[in-house]
């Protein structure tokens, strides 16, 4: 068994959590508007999709990603 201690960290992080919700929030309106047949906000959300990713990246860079200067790691 291995106990080394290089793991990547898994996304745990401001940035990840926020960009993964951001674009959670956009697929699921997103699937309902295309159900509903709401062009324009099919769109909306798709460009809400791009947004979550770009937000993700913004922040990381800002020092929010996995191994960030602003971002204390937990000890499991």
């Amino acid at each position: 068994m291995s106990t080394e201690t290089d793991d990547p960290g898994h996304g745990h992080s401001p940035a990840a959590w926020t960009s993964v919700t951001i674009m959670l929030i956009a697929f699921v309106i997103g699937t309902v508007a295309f159900f509903l047949d709401v062009q324009w906000l099919v769109w909306a959300s798709a460009v809400l999709l791009v947004i979550g990713l770009v937000v993700g990246w913004v922040l990381a860079r800002a020092g929010y990603g996995v191994g960030g200067e602003k971002v204390t790691t937990k000890v499991h």
